[in-house]
């Protein structure tokens, strides 16, 4: 494959740096990190448009690349992690199957390589082909920590590419352990009497605080390997206007960096971050907050030394 094949949405025309100005290759050998592009979003049911939150995600971050350290970290993060981009996934348009294949190879060819994931979506059906690639390569059942507005467990077998039912299908598949699961900022609709995950609501999270959020959180998910996915509407409309599904009464970012940070000590899989839709952003507020949540997730994984 060519390097203009292996980058057909993200340009490296005068550009070989990609997230956080890493390099911007499709051969990641000897890499920790692997940062992957999904630009796709025919699984929307609101405004489209995630298809540009790979782009609108790696340009925000080039505002991050200036500290040598992370505020509150107290260490350079590129000297103990090798992260490298290696572009968006590469599928016909229009061919919702082959984007499924593509990014569960992706993937899995990164976990055989003994590479993390980080991946910027996208809409958010593309963790479900996530989870069946690592729940595959580790031969068992995933736990989650979620953090959207939505649940997106609808019962449905109708839609198979669908953003709002990644999680009735996959516990299902025996991909995703629910009960070690909890989703974070939940402020829409359920069914609250037979709901399989721990919810862990956005009235809660204001009220409670962030230290009893990321008690619980742990508590959930106990000690087993944890993937985590972001949906940015899991943050209210004035931190993260730019998505398809805004909900107001959101978290703020303020809450949902601690509350990710809560996580250092976790066996951590990786991370996606989706529904970025940089076509209703203002001043990438957006693809800023997405860009951060990205960073503080590398300083978790590099912070498995301390």
């Amino acid at each position: 494959m060519s390097e203009a094949d292996a980058f057909p949405t993200y340009s490296i025309v005068g550009n070989n740096f990609g997230f956080l100005g890493r390099p911007l290759r499709a051969d990641a050998q000897g890499a920790d990190v692997a940062v992957i592009g999904v630009p796709y979003d025919m699984g929307t049911s609101g405004r489209a448009g995630t298809r540009h939150g790979p782009q609108g995600i790696r340009a925000a971050s080039s505002n991050l690349r200036w500290e040598e350290r992370r505020w509150p970290w107290r260490f350079n993060l590129f000297e103990r992690l090798d992260v490298v981009d290696c572009g968006d996934i590469v599928f016909p348009p229009g061919e919702s199957q082959a984007m499924v294949d593509a990014l569960e190879a992706a993937i899995t060819g990164h976990l055989v390589a003994g590479r993390k994931p980080l991946v910027l979506g996208g809409d958010h059906f593309i963790t479900l082909p996530i989870l069946r690639a690592i729940a595959r390569h580790r031969g068992q059942a995933v736990r989650m920590v979620h953090f959207d507005a939505h649940t997106d467990n609808e019962a449905t077998d109708e839609t198979r590419y669908y953003h709002g039912s990644m999680f009735y299908h996959a516990p299902r598949e025996g991909i995703l352990d629910a009960e070690s699961s909890v989703q974070v900022g939940i402020r829409t609709e359920y069914n609250y009497e037979n709901h399989p995950f721990t919810v862990i609501d956005a009235e809660q999270v204001a009220r409670g605080g962030v230290d009893a959020v990321i008690a619980e959180v742990r508590e959930v998910v106990g000690n087993g390997p944890v993937y985590v996915t972001f949906d940015i509407d899991c943050l209210d409309p004035a931190f993260a206007p730019g998505t398809g599904t805004p909900v107001a009464g959101g978290l703020g970012t303020a809450q949902a960096l601690p509350i990710l940070r809560g996580l250092k000590g976790l066996d951590l899989l990786g991370m996606d971050i989706v529904e970025v839709a940089p076509c209703y952003d203002h001043a990438e507020i957006t693809s800023l907050a997405a860009a951060t949540l990205g960073l503080e997730f590398l300083y978790l994984l590099a912070s498995q030394e301390d």
